[in-house]
């Protein structure tokens, strides 16, 4: 589950250049001679920590010799007032990085605490948390990371790794292809086969384009936006095939436990990415 620097050494770069601009220039102004600073960082709320590396990957690009102690691991739950991590160095290396640092904690920590609770909602099912690719633009390996933390699994990194067949992609099948919109779930199902690829999804919107999904063989089938009891039936008709079923669309903390009691195999849910509040951490010097 380790994350690497250099995968997210260039968004920390990007965040760095967009804080810092050319300069510190309260601190420059203020201090015309540089000091070393003992501070420590503090959850202002109970959570799962995450971000932890990357906060330390923050203080080292503005100054390497800023000596970054965390104080417990990415995944640890902790409570309101804890203090997670403690920072000695330059006060200007410190102050100029500060706010980064706690902004990359405080998103990344906000996915894996919603994460966690997902998860805990479904604990003892069969049903795995997984998320979607609706995160914010440059950030996916980190958020992914998060929903990692917190427990949850991650669905396909892009476009690049993973063939899901939905909706819109039928739509524009129909356009060139004459048929039906369930033959031609068929149709793609075998293109994709055909070009050697595995672990096909297909997304299906009601019992009808779900049963032509099974029929084509699809690997994996998302039942999009469907009620209870129709994922129920879906359930029942897959022990006739070996197809992994997966829920998305309008799962919330109050309905998923009841979605994982379908005995579904894997929920996926864009929130936990997209709207997922940050988590408050505040820098004290001592």
């Amino acid at each position: 589950m380790k994350l690497y620097r250099e995968k997210v050494l260039s968004i920390i770069m990007a965040a760095l250049a967009e804080d810092l601009g050319t300069g510190d220039i309260t601190s420059s102004a203020l201090f015309e001679k540089d000091i070393n600073v003992i501070a420590n960082i503090f959850a202002n709320e109970e959570c799962v920590v995450c971000g932890l590396d990357v906060a330390r990957w923050v203080f080292n690009a503005v100054d390497e010799k800023i000596n970054f102690m965390p104080l417990c691991d990415d995944g640890c739950n902790v409570k309101k007032g804890k203090k997670i991590a403690s920072i000695t160095g330059s006060a200007k290396g410190i102050l100029s990085a500060e706010r980064t640092a706690l902004n990359f904690l405080g998103r990344l920590s906000g996915v894996a605490t919603l994460t966690g609770k997902f998860t805990k909602k479904v604990k003892g099912a069969r049903a795995k948390i997984f998320d979607t690719r609706k995160t914010t633009p440059g950030w996916r390996v980190l958020e992914k990371y998060a929903v990692r933390i917190g427990g949850g699994c991650n669905h396909r990194m892009g476009l690049w790794d993973g063939v899901l067949i939905k909706d819109n992609h039928l739509q524009c099948l129909q356009l060139t292809v004459k048929g039906e919109k369930l033959n031609n779930i068929k149709r793609a199902v075998e293109a994709a086969r055909k070009k050697g690829y595995k672990n096909i999804e297909v997304e299906a919107e009601d019992i009808k384009e779900y049963k032509a999904a099974l029929g084509a063989g699809a690997d994996i089938i998302m039942l999009d936006n469907m009620k209870v009891d129709d994922v129920k039936k879906a359930v029942k008709m897959k022990k006739r095939s070996r197809v992994a079923l997966e829920v998305s669309g309008g799962i919330t903390l109050d309905n998923v436990s009841k979605y994982a009691k379908t005995k579904i195999d894997r929920i996926s849910i864009g929130f936990l990415t997209h709207s997922a509040p940050s988590i408050d951490f505040s820098l004290d010097l001592c």
